[in-house]
């Protein structure tokens, strides 16, 4: 069939246009809490270039109170579910809340399991710049991060407690569902190697599974797939035979993980370029609130992206001002050339909670529109009483950020204003740690105020504590990263 089909976007006087569709999502998420703020988002003619502003907006305006950010979180979700529409494989256009109740169009999926023929690890350990830190050595390696302001005190905390109680990686207990699987960020080698199960998603591409395939070997865990029925794991056509396509067949998966035995923790790590991202988040989170519907043991994984706007606490305010207070003289300078341009201050003195406005404009309004579904889905959850593990991952050399001149040159350069780019290892680890400690903790400590959700254990990668607002020193860091971006 011609155009698109699976979950897209709605017809609109524009076409299936991306920006209207962003700008009335975010109007009806503020509508009830700030008319204003809807208004303005609604009227942005620029959205491509405007809508920073405006997703600033969604997190103060959630500042006001506790409710006032579920309602921006649950009015979010409400129009993005009721705006997607679904088309079907022979082109009938229809909701998005009809797509679990057509009826069945392809066969159903079986599972093949694939069992590691290494050892189970009971010991955490974090890679790290060519080392394998345990003990001392990784608690040495927090402490620095916590004094440099890379990470937040609870994050350094919930690691310490995960390597004060090595039981806890013992997953068997649960399923460990990665909805992504082949993504650079997810959890699937870490719980791998602490003998877990992992029922891996993803898309039906030979070269995805091989390489899951691969990874699953040398450990002690196992590796559930989705294949068509009557393939089995010694099957020579397997790897070409399995995955499943959430954006094209979402009630097959749908199905397929229901009927999944054992406790369900559904993790979301899948991403998409462009405006697919959206496509595919918003699969994701239909899927999400369907399972959450038809079983009573689901548990929800987030990773969030650092490059967002977060509420911060005052504390992290106050690492900003020192260091703001020190760089005087250079500062001052810079901003002088750059016609104040150029290093403002992260925050207003004494904000608490303050806001970290580390949006990147090359990233664009979809991708920043499908990390706030996450957002909203999470808090949404934990309102309703679900396990919700939701982690703010470090800024990350992964494939898809230096696919990205810019900002492959901005992570080059980003040591230079104290900030810390991590190795994928180094941060799909770190983030299966805090997995672990949610589930074995019940998602963490219960806080007042969802914004405090958000920035517990944060591994923000500095963007939270440096002295500058981090698109005041986006620039520089591109100057300064040119060169080691291109060896």
């Amino acid at each position: 069939m011609e155009g698109p089909h699976g979950v897209v976007f709605p017809r609109t006087g524009e076409g299936r246009s991306t920006s209207a569709l962003g700008r009335q999502v975010v109007a009806d998420a503020l509508r009830a809490v700030d008319p204003v703020g809807a208004r303005a988002a609604e009227h942005e003619t620029d959205w491509r270039h405007g809508y920073l502003g405006h997703f600033r907006r969604l997190v103060e305006a959630g500042l006001l109170s506790r409710e006032a950010a579920l309602t921006i979180a649950r009015d979010g979700l409400a129009s993005l579910h009721t705006r997607m529409t679904v088309v079907d494989d022979g082109g009938r256009e229809g909701p998005l809340a009809d797509v679990f109740a057509a009826p069945a169009r392809h066969e159903p999926l079986a599972t093949a399991t694939v069992e590691g023929d290494g050892t189970v690890e009971r010991e955490f350990s974090l890679p790290y710049r060519g080392e394998r830190l345990r003990g001392d050595a990784l608690r040495r390696r927090l402490d620095t991060w916590v004094t440099d302001g890379v990470v937040e005190p609870s994050c350094a905390e919930a690691v310490a407690t995960v390597v004060a109680n090595p039981d806890w990686l013992d997953l068997r207990d649960q399923r460990i569902v990665v909805l992504g699987a082949g993504a650079e960020m997810g959890p699937l080698p870490s719980v791998l190697r602490w003998g877990g199960d992992v029922v891996a998603v993803d898309l039906p591409r030979p070269e995805i599974w091989r390489r899951l395939l691969q990874t699953t070997r040398p450990h002690g865990g196992r590796l559930h797939l989705p294949v068509p029925a009557g393939t089995g794991t010694d099957d020579p056509t397997l790897i070409s035979r399995a995955g499943a396509d959430l954006l094209h067949r979402l009630p097959q998966v749908a199905e397929w993980l229901r009927g999944t035995e054992g406790r369900l923790v559904l993790g979301n790590y899948v991403y998409a370029d462009g405006a697919t991202n959206v496509r595919v988040a918003t699969a994701v989170d239909a899927l999400t609130d369907h399972l959450s519907r038809e079983r009573d043991d689901v548990a929800l994984a987030f990773l969030a992206t650092p490059t967002d706007v977060y509420a911060v606490p005052g504390d992290a305010v106050r690492h900003a001002e020192r260091g703001y207070a020190r760089r005087g003289a250079a500062r001052r300078a810079l901003r002088v050339v750059s016609g104040g341009r150029l290093l403002h201050r992260n925050y207003p003195p004494g904000a608490d909670p303050g806001v970290n406005d580390s949006l990147v404009p090359q990233q664009g309004p979809n991708y920043a529109l499908a990390k706030r579904l996450q957002r909203w889905r999470a808090t949404v959850a934990r309102e309703q009483g679900t396990v919700v593990s939701f982690t703010v991952a470090p800024p990350t050399r992964t494939r898809s950020v230096l696919r990205n001149r810019a900002l492959a040159a901005a992570y080059a350069g980003a040591h230079r204003f104290g900030i810390e780019v991590f190795e994928p290892s180094t941060s799909n680890t770190l983030m299966a740690a805090l997995l672990v400690h949610d589930l074995r903790t019940g998602g963490g400590p219960a806080h007042d105020q969802p914004w405090q959700d958000e920035a517990y254990a944060a591994a923000h990668g500095g963007l939270w504590r440096v002295p500058y607002a981090p698109r005041s020193a986006l620039g520089l860091a591109v100057l300064l990263g040119l060169g080691g971006a291109r060896a």
